[in-house]
């Protein structure tokens, strides 16, 4: 590999498009990505953190090992290569520190000539602002990006996902449930991770001030699913810009509509998330100009 290619950091926000992001780039022939799409790597912070880590890779190991036996053979080259990632990525994690050579040597095995590698971890919009710093200095040429959904949507969509992993026999009991604690402002259990990572006013400033300007695009996930988008973030990224499913939805979750009560108050519950991103972005997606018509009118 004649140049070393950009690092990219997808750090977020959760249910806001980076899985459809993810399988945009991993198919995309200047791009090279392995098939772990989170990484949390740079969530890890002691030993006891890295032997979690360690255990659940092995986990996947057995899993992965098993399966590739099983699996029919038009799988087993994906099957072998997911196998083959969860054996080195352990590798780096059995260092139980963080391993800047390692972690690049990871991403960058096997890249060729790629213009573009990178991690897409949502939970790193969580990180502190001198982490984010730091990664911004990882390579020699490091972009970040930050996909910001609809509040509402975003809120709604995680909600629902977390009450079909956790409560799938009682699945709308259990959103409707959820989505009213954190409402009443109840953040135990799942609630606080759900409602901190849409926190957009809390997240895009810290990231302003920790990421150069250059280096930083924020998209709205409602512009991302467009071909102006898929431009714009190709340019963002040195990338040619490819053919993309723009219909296509990844991990969309449980269809379940909200219930209104639930809604209204959402909707005012989440007044500071839209007014700020408002401010900073004038020109919204229609989706947000129309639940703040109806949420603040």
């Amino acid at each position: 590999m004649s140049k070393q290619p950009t690092l990219l950091f997808c750090v977020g926000a959760t249910k806001a498009g980076t899985s459809w992001l993810y399988d945009h780039l991993f198919a995309h022939p200047e791009c090279h990505f392995r098939t772990i799409k989170e990484l949390h790597y740079f969530s890890l912070k002691n030993e006891a953190q890295f032997d979690g880590a360690l255990r659940g890779t092995d986990r996947k190991i057995v899993e992965m090992q098993a399966r590739l036996d099983a699996v029919e053979d038009t799988r087993k080259g994906a099957v072998a290569r997911r196998l083959a990632d969860l054996i080195e990525w352990r590798a780096v994690l059995a260092h139980r520190a963080i391993d800047m050579p390692a972690y690049r040597g990871f991403l960058t095995e096997g890249a060729g000539d790629a213009r573009l590698v990178g991690d897409m971890t949502p939970a790193y919009g969580l990180l502190t602002e001198a982490v984010l710093a730091r990664l911004s200095q990882a390579a020699a040429d490091v972009r970040f990006v930050y996909l910001i959904r609809d509040p509402l949507a975003r809120l709604w969509s995680h909600v629902r996902m977390i009450a079909q992993r956790t409560s799938p026999d009682r699945f709308a009991q259990a959103a409707e449930a959820q989505m009213a604690a954190i409402l009443d402002g109840d953040l135990s259990g799942e609630g606080r991770g759900i409602v901190s990572r849409g926190d957009y006013a809390a997240i895009l400033p810290k990231l302003a001030r920790a990421v150069p300007a250059k280096s930083l695009l924020v998209m709205f996930q409602e512009e991302l699913m467009t071909l102006p988008g898929i431009v714009r973030l190709s340019a963002h990224l040195g990338i040619s810009p490819m053919p993309a499913d723009l219909d296509r939805r990844v991990h969309e979750g449980k269809a379940m509509a909200l219930p209104e009560a639930l809604r209204a108050r959402a909707l005012l519950w989440l007044r500071p998330q839209y007014e700020y991103v408002a401010a900073m972005f004038p020109a919204l997606p229609e989706a947000w100009s129309r639940n703040m018509e109806r949420g603040f009118a």
